[in-house]
């Protein structure tokens, strides 16, 4: 499938064609080394893309992972799972150009750099575990997006008739105004000019965290008595003892996905300028954002769990772990939701970019699919009209709106999802290119190590897989259609 000739077809359809700067004259300065326009990015566009990525609402979640495991296991798997991101996280950057990391030829996504170092086989198993875990998440912050506006709205109801009110509001509203934001936004025609979308929503993401934070230090100094313990729940107090072992592997696979963003990566790499090389900014990005992150969630979850104890919520803002002050609880859930319109930005450029391409390398006689229209647009300059763009992406947004509308419950799905995506994109597929790009002995010292990782991370998945999949049973148990979900 994936040929040579195939390659070639596509960069000839694709929307951009190759040209060597010099070929273009003295226009060639406004153009990289692929004919592609000059990019602009930096590690402080990447930084913030990275962060808008792996910081989402799941950040405060982590109280309710930390009280599964206890104050020993809760901290050590975050730590664990942060080092080992950043760490195939640089194996992976240096894949963007191959055969060699600096000069090599550009690969243009995540997909692309599996075609053109493994090839064949591999290469599609890559492109499913990649697009599906990239629609799942476009669903989950759909319905996760309008469980923090629904909590506004709860939130001013348990203000005004007390906490004791049920106080159920509908998610499905929200979850079309989202759609209806995202509609817009969608329109935006490429990943790099998302750069300031990605500082509004990474500015969120620490406005929330904070404020998450802040309530949880100002409950610890309140001096209420919560049980807390090395271990975690108690067996026999809290839960029984399956239902320990449970929790344990779906709070593994929470913090687990909780980092992943490599199915990203690439594409935020293609954002970046050519000089300094990619790959050496790309690691400094990946440093800071994975930095940054471990930060908070180890402050969010250790702090939550000093909180809150062994009766953590699974999300403290919008499952009331706090009532009051109800305006800052309203700030926040707002900070979130707002986070979530750029969040799902990031995520599903990659899929748009896919169809687009691809359409382009079907049709491409097609005026429908190829054409543009310029649009001056007063304030904003001009815009090029694609109807085929604005056609696909409308629907796209409009199919995940309905699927998170008929299944409230969806959010569930993820952490499946995110345990069958987590080891192939994470880990095999960058430790399998590292090896092969560099040409590693087999069973040397090194070769030797990074196989065992791989296959510590494979047995990771498929226990937090069987976790996922007995929560989402649970679920289903209690899942009542008529009744609005929080």
């Amino acid at each position: 499938m994936a040929s040579n000739n195939n390659h070639h077809q596509f960069q000839k359809n694709a929307m951009y064609v190759e040209t060597p700067a010099e070929a273009l004259g003295d226009g060639g300065k406004n153009f990289d080394d692929d004919g592609r326009v000059k990019r602009t990015g930096t590690w402080v566009t990447a930084s913030a893309h990275i962060i808008t990525a792996v910081i989402g609402s799941g950040v405060l979640s982590l109280a309710w992972a930390i009280a599964q495991m206890g104050w020993l296991a809760g901290p050590a798997v975050l730590f664990a799972f942060s080092f080992i991101t950043y760490f195939t996280s640089t194996l992976l950057v240096d894949c963007y150009r191959s055969p060699d990391p600096v000069h090599g030829k550009r690969n243009y996504t995540y997909s692309m750099v599996v075609r053109s170092i493994l090839g064949g086989r591999k290469f599609q198993l890559c492109g499913l575990a990649q697009y599906v875990n990239l629609v799942g998440v476009t669903i989950g912050y759909t319905i996760t997006a309008s469980i923090s506006m629904v909590a506004v709205k709860r939130s001013n109801c348990f203000h005004k008739h007390g906490h004791h009110e049920k106080c159920y509001i509908s998610n499905n509203p929200f979850m079309i105004m989202f759609a209806c934001i995202q509609i817009v936004l969608s329109q935006i025609p490429n990943f790099h000019k998302l750069w300031w979308l990605s500082i509004v929503a990474a500015v969120m993401s620490f406005a929330y965290s904070s404020i998450g934070l802040g309530l949880s230090i100002a409950k610890v100094a309140g001096g209420e008595h919560v049980r807390t313990s090395l271990t975690g729940v108690q067996v026999g107090v809290d839960v029984s003892g399956s239902e320990k072992v449970w929790r344990t592997f779906q709070a593994i696979g929470d913090i687990a996905f909780a980092y992943a963003y490599s199915n990203v990566l690439i594409e935020i790499q293609d954002t970046l300028k050519q000089s300094p090389p990619e790959n050496k900014v790309m690691k400094k990005a990946s440093l800071i954002g994975i930095f940054t992150t471990t930060l908070f969630y180890v402050l969010c979850g250790c702090i939550g769990y000093a909180a809150f104890g062994n009766d953590a919520p699974g999300n403290f803002l919008t499952g009331f772990g706090f009532y009051e002050p109800f305006w800052l609880i309203d700030f926040a859930n707002i900070c979130i939701a707002v986070h979530l319109v750029g969040a799902y930005q990031v995520f599903c450029q990659p899929i748009f970019g896919f169809v687009e391409n691809l359409s382009k390398e079907r049709w491409s006689e097609s005026k429908f699919v190829n054409h543009e229209y310029g649009l001056n647009i007063p304030m904003c300059g001009t815009y090029n009209l694609n109807w085929f763009r604005l056609v696909w992406r409308s629907a796209y947004v409009v199919v995940t709106a309905v699927i998170a509308m008929i299944f409230p419950f969806f959010n569930d799905f993820l952490g499946l999802i995110g345990s069958l995506s987590f080891w192939p994109l994470t880990v095999y597929f960058p430790i399998e290119m590292y090896i092969k790009q560099s040409n590693m002995r087999p069973f040397s010292f090194t070769w030797t190590w990074l196989k065992i990782l791989s296959w510590a991370c494979f047995i990771v998945s498929i226990i937090s897989a069987a976790g996922s999949i007995q929560g989402l049973a649970q679920d289903l148990k209690k899942y009542q259609p008529f009744k609005p979900q929080q």
